[in-house]
């Protein structure tokens, strides 16, 4: 089939709403996540909500997103926000250790990590180009984003990688700006984070985390509860609280609304080619990059400074979704988007 018309496909089962251009701030939802909040709230409004059969769709989300990022169901732990898990990941800190990031990364992946200075944990932030050459032997774990929520930019994840092993250091990863447009592979790190309702398009209110297999010793399950269990309904009460025996033991108690539609936002991306929602991404922003005459990128993400907002005021005059972030101008790309979206934001701004 010809890639336009597979893409033309795809868009169908999104809403058409011509200048959205957000996707980095949140996804549009397909036709099928809105009928599945929809079909929710009728049936919690008629009595027939039902929690066990929610149990077994938070494991459908396991299954999807493992197969999203590349590893197994049982390294996937479901939670509701990504800072809850960067707080996990703060558990494998040892006293006195330095946490490497990116300055400027987002709060919710680096926030958990300054809050471990009584132990005498140090954070420590450099320029994401030089994250691999500033990793130490006094390094315990890099945390980063892998696209940069503020500017867009893509991280060299392989080489941070291959530094940080090579000193002996944990890798967390967040993924939220990028699973969904960015081919990854979340067993090439330790750990990985990412909330769903960006680029994966699923309501707001469900994160994953992927743990390397025998890394679940290090980290502590700060907010084990019921649903820490391989069988939440058999460790509802004091007395039997076993923890899952892989990333399950970290599962946070799901958002009941939100796992429907979660489950068929899942559903949708993972029946698309990802090198397709990729080329398609990185087509659309390089043209929007060449209409405000810059040079090519690598990222769906397109920012420019903007100190003041008066690009952002244009865009949002002309009808344009987009968003404002550290002084820069932002937009981004994705499978509902279309060259019509390009020509309009290059005319809002008088390019």
């Amino acid at each position: 089939m010809h890639t336009q018309t597979m893409i033309l496909d795809i868009q169908r089962q999104f809403p058409s709403v011509p200048g959205y251009l957000s996707a980095c701030t949140a996804g549009l939802p397909s036709f099928a996540t809105t009928a599945a909040l929809r079909a929710f709230v009728d049936e919690w409004s008629t009595g027939r909500m039902d929690a066990r059969r929610i149990s077994a769709q938070v494991e459908q989300c396991r299954a999807l997103f493992a197969g999203l990022v590349g590893v197994a169901a049982e390294r996937v732990a479901v939670g509701t926000q990504a800072s809850q898990f960067a707080s996990v990941v703060a558990t494998a800190v040892p006293d006195g250790g330095e946490v490497l990031c990116v300055a400027g990364d987002f709060a919710s992946l680096t926030h958990p990590f300054e809050q471990l200075s009584a132990r005498g944990v140090r954070v420590r932030y450099v320029a994401l180009d030089r994250l691999a050459d500033e990793i130490t032997a006094a390094t315990s774990l890099v945390a980063w984003s892998h696209v940069q929520s503020a500017s867009g930019a893509v991280s060299s994840a392989e080489q941070i990688r291959a530094a940080a092993e090579g000193a002996g250091a944990l890798t967390c990863v967040d993924l939220t700006q990028a699973v969904g447009w960015l081919p990854v592979d979340a067993g090439d790190f330790d750990i990985t984070i990412c909330h769903a309702y960006k680029w994966l398009a699923a309501p707001r209110g469900s994160a994953f985390m992927t743990v390397r297999e025998g890394l679940e010793s290090r980290l502590v399950p700060l907010a084990a509860g019921w649903c820490s269990a391989d069988d939440p309904w058999s460790s509802c009460y004091a007395g039997h609280t076993p923890l899952a025996q892989g990333a399950g033991r970290f599962d946070l108690s799901p958002a009941w609304p939100v796992i429907p539609g979660t489950v068929a936002a899942l559903e949708t991306i993972a029946g698309i080619d990802p090198l397709l929602s990729h080329e398609h991404a990185l087509e659309l922003a390089n043209a929007a990059r060449s209409g405000l005459d810059m040079a090519p990128g690598d990222s769906a993400i397109v920012t420019w400074p903007d100190v003041d907002g008066t690009d952002l005021a244009a865009m949002t005059r002309a009808g344009i979704v987009a968003s404002g972030r550290a002084g820069n101008a932002r937009v981004a790309f994705h499978l509902w988007n279309t060259h019509d979206d390009v020509a309009q934001l290059i005319e809002a701004l008088g390019r």
